[in-house]
């Protein structure tokens, strides 16, 4: 808890390392080969291309990817993750360059086709002007024509499906998640204990949540144009019935 007094929760290995498992689970592994087919499939992107994999995480997407005949670069904050990246990369044999780098500064200017942002790994930051800051990373570090594709749950959706306690079971104990709308639907407040081998770890955090409308007009601010928003990665329409907001625009 000490840890958690002191920094954002965003930057506490504590937190990575501790929900790891539950973040990553076998069935979420399984799912990525699926997701990058979609999201190649809505980006248009063509072996050789280059594309970055902004929060990549423990790599599952990286990986998929980089099989497709993509140059891939996936960067994260968060080395333990990166580690089990690289693993994951020798032992299938795969070339990746993994950047061990805050999204709010990462950046290269003129180097990608398509920067991707997957599985809500955006909204992190206490201030606004960070998630900002991200996107203006990305504009500078597309070639002209690249595109910039970001995944989350949109606030719409949220709204939708909203419950405020639920809990999930993993191979070796129980997660409890509780939420709570804070700040007029601009934050969603957590609080997520891991019960396992007689053990219980609680962490808080917070996470700002979007609607499409401002989501696109923050990517429409930093200059990206034709943006759209989607109801999945394959693309259907973001309406009533969407899971997800994906939202895709252009340099």
């Amino acid at each position: 808890m000490d840890e958690q007094r002191r920094r954002p929760w965003h930057e506490q290995d504590g937190f990575w390392q501790t929900f790891g498992s539950v973040i990553f689970d076998e069935h979420r592994l399984s799912l990525a080969a699926a997701e990058v087919d979609q999201i190649v499939g809505l980006l248009a992107l063509e072996p050789g291309q280059r594309i970055c994999d902004l929060c990549c995480g423990v790599g599952r997407h990286s990986l998929e990817l980089a099989r497709r005949g993509l140059i891939v670069t996936a960067v994260d904050r968060t080395r333990h993750y990166l580690d089990s990246a690289r693993d994951r990369a020798q032992q299938a044999r795969i070339e990746i360059e993994f950047v061990e780098e805050d999204m709010r500064d990462f950046c290269r200017p003129d180097c990608f086709d398509a920067v991707v942002n997957l599985f809500t790994s955006f909204g992190y930051f206490g201030a606004q002007a960070d998630d900002r800051r991200v996107v203006e990373n990305a504009y500078r570090s597309l070639r002209p024509g690249g595109r910039l594709l970001i995944d989350m749950m949109g606030k719409e959706v949220i709204a939708r499906i909203f419950q405020p306690r639920d809990w999930q079971r993993t191979s070796s104990g129980i997660v409890l998640y509780e939420r709570t709308v804070a700040d007029d639907w601009s934050q969603i407040e957590n609080r997520w204990i891991l019960i396992e081998n007689g053990r219980e770890r609680e962490w808080l955090f917070s996470h700002r949540v979007y609607s499409a409308a401002e989501i696109r007009t923050l990517l429409s601010t930093c200059g990206f144009r034709d943006i759209r928003a989607y109801g999945n990665l394959d693309g259907a329409p973001y309406d009533e019935k969407a899971e997800r907001l994906v939202v895709a625009g252009y340099k």
